[in-house]
């Protein structure tokens, strides 16, 4: 019997996720012992939720239910809500959209894209709910705790043309830091640093080696212990900027993660990380023309 082809709409800017039902992998009786089996991270009581909130469906489009049995090498589809997530109390702003692209000014402390403890507040489920575009893309991204100028894919067909130009590094990026002053640092100047995975897993270090990361930095302006900075890289490494000034034992005002790893409360939303994705200007691939745009946010010393 051939599989009907069943596209689950998006709910209030969600994408179904799709499971295959694979025999080899358990001796599961129902669809929801399979879940259960499959993902053990997620509880049972939470699945079961999702089935009595009717948001686990069949590849025919029907809804299934608790009891629903198990069919191997089907496909079923489930929607991923929360039951506690915390509400980030600060919007973004579009700022130009054309037939491929979306340029949206992030605000601090709202994630990219879905992870463990954010669907709904996060930027791309956002853009989705509010556009109701279910393929937008992230072309490239910031941090969770940085502000600032990010593209957005509309266009699956171009959407490797706008990835290609981030990754051959012809985008100018320009950002605004907060961080301490030292005078005998003299500025302008270039770092480079070999830049590898840290402890804990989700910071990184600078090591001795060849190095892989680079930033020019300028100072412009300074009062006491503080100076604002504009941060341009060159290449592209995870928290490089965060590194490489706290590597200059200067440290980006309210950086969580640098000098020291500080476990703030998810819903402490008072001290935002100093580091704004200011400026970002690019020769479009598929018009040949040039953009710029700049981030409304401002950092103030």
């Amino acid at each position: 019997m051939p599989h009907s082809e069943f596209t689950p709409a998006m709910i209030n800017g969600v994408s179904a996720s799709r499971v295959f039902l694979d025999a080899n992998k358990s001796t599961a009786s129902t669809v929801f012992e399979y879940l259960c089996q499959q993902f053990p991270h997620i509880s049972a009581e939470e699945w079961q939720q999702r089935f009595q909130d009717g948001l686990v469906f069949a590849e025919n489009g029907l809804v299934l239910t608790i009891e629903s049995a198990f069919v191997a090498n089907h496909h079923v589809f489930y929607y991923r809500f929360l039951a506690h997530e915390i509400h980030v109390p600060f919007e973004h702003q579009i700022l130009f959209e054309n037939d491929h692209f979306i340029v949206v000014d992030k605000p601090h402390f709202l994630t990219m894209s879905p992870t463990g403890q954010y669907v709904q507040e996060t930027l791309l489920v956002r853009l989705k709910r509010q556009t109701q575009i279910e393929h937008l893309t992230p072309i490239h991204r910031l941090d969770r705790e940085t502000a600032g100028v990010v593209l957005i894919s509309k266009c699956v067909e171009s959407r490797g043309l706008y990835q290609q130009m981030f990754a051959t590094r012809q985008v100018q990026k320009t950002y605004h830091a907060i961080a301490g002053y030292r005078a005998d640092l003299k500025f302008p100047m270039t770092t480079h640093y070999r830049m590898e995975k840290g402890l804990p897993f989700y910071t990184m270090q600078v090591i001795a080696g060849e190095p892989n990361s680079e930033t020019h930095i300028e100072l412009l302006e300074q009062h006491g212990e503080w100076a604002k900075y504009e941060l341009k890289p060159h290449t592209g490494k995870q928290h490089q900027l965060r590194v490489h000034l706290n590597q200059l034992g200067i440290a980006i005002q309210n950086d969580p993660l640098y000098p020291v790893v500080q476990h703030k409360a998810e819903d402490d939303f008072s001290q935002p990380l100093q580091l704004l994705a200011k400026h970002i200007q690019f020769i479009d691939p598929v018009t040949q023309q040039t953009f710029q745009f700049s981030s409304a946010h401002e950092l103030t010393l």
